[in-house]
């Protein structure tokens, strides 16, 4: 018992791997902030393309 509990202590004093959590918590972010800013876009576009659309197709008979 009394090694698990050193080991516990040891594991929660260390900040071994502190630095790849962060990285890992800033690419996560950064990743949804994309997918958002995606999804943003893709529906501008669509909108912008649909727009052309109607345009050309009250242009041409």
């Amino acid at each position: 018992m009394n090694d698990w509990t050193n080991a516990f202590t040891e594991l929660h004093r260390s900040d071994t791997g502190q630095g790849l959590v962060e990285y890992a918590l800033v690419m996560a972010l950064m990743c949804f902030a994309a997918a958002v800013a995606m999804e943003t876009m893709a529906v501008d576009l669509n909108n912008a393309l649909m727009g052309i659309s109607k345009a050309l197709s009250a242009a041409i008979p």
